[in-house]
């Protein structure tokens, strides 16, 4: 797995790629309002701040994320906050616009947090982090997270799912990272579910099926149980990595679990 960010900030960040994908919205659409509780991580580096990962607010202090988005930044002088402003990027440039409005707050990541290639298990890598605000942030609602063992009882084959995120873009089926733009803004895609293990749920992202996903910047993004008129406000999995080009497959990190439950279940209540 790999920690990538867009090309503006590869250069300042690349220090921190020792775990995993950060990984944002493809073949979707402009969010519109519709999930205000979705919203960005921020990572300041001297004095500039780039858009980082994704993630929703639970209550109004818990912003729930992955793990490895939060993982060792102090020790590469980051700063991460959070911003809900659905813009955040108006000129393309690469960097968060100065007019952004950011939360500060303090990072928690799961304990057991672990990788292959760090020694951790690929079979549940307790990749899910809560980054807990400073001061609440009144909304009229936020996410829920889902009770114990949902998606074991959800329709794999006829359930759509909706994922959201602020990360890079892709338009097109042209190969290669040329395709890809930046993620100026929260957008959103629904998908359709390919597999599912005890730790991991796979999505489509083929555009061909009618599924969008998530790219560089989506890492720790909702994937919400319904799409359209049925669409819920239940977190089930955040966006973990996918494949090299953001082109097929979108592979998340189930919140529904005993592993994933006793974490959060220290900063929220859980259904």
């Amino acid at each position: 797995m790999r920690r990538i960010f867009f090309a503006a900030a590869v250069g300042v960040l690349g220090v921190l790629a020792t775990a995993a994908a950060v990984h944002a919205i493809t073949f979707g659409e402009n969010d519109g309002g519709r999930h205000p509780f979705v919203g960005s991580l921020v990572f300041e580096f001297q004095g500039d701040n780039f858009q980082g990962c994704s993630g929703t607010l639970v209550t109004s202090t818990v912003f729930v994320t992955a793990g490895h988005c939060l993982v060792g930044l102090e020790d590469f002088g980051v700063t991460p906050r959070v911003t809900f402003d659905e813009v955040i990027d108006a000129d393309a440039d690469g960097l968060v616009d100065p007019g952004v409005t950011l939360h500060s707050g303090t990072g928690h990541v799961h304990p057991d947090l672990g990788f292959p290639n760090a020694g951790g298990n690929a079979s549940d890598p307790h990749d899910v982090a809560v980054f807990v605000l400073d001061a609440p942030v009144v909304m009229p609602a936020y996410g829920q997270l889902p009770t114990a063992g949902l998606l074991d009882s959800v329709n794999k084959q006829t359930t759509r799912f909706t994922t959201v995120g602020y990360g890079t873009v892709r338009d097109d089926k042209a190969k290669g990272p040329a395709s890809l733009g930046p993620g100026t803004r929260r957008k959103l895609a629904t998908q359709a579910m390919q597999s599912l293990t005890d730790a991991w749920a796979q999505f489509s992202m083929n555009p061909s099926t009618g599924s969008g996903g998530t790219c560089f910047g989506d890492s720790g993004g909702p994937h919400f149980l319904g799409a359209g008129a049925a669409e819920t406000r239940i977190v089930l999995t955040v966006t973990v990595t996918g494949d090299r080009y953001c082109r097929a497959t979108d592979k998340t990190y189930r919140l529904d679990t005993p592993q994933a439950r006793s974490f959060l279940g220290d900063f929220v209540p859980l259904p």
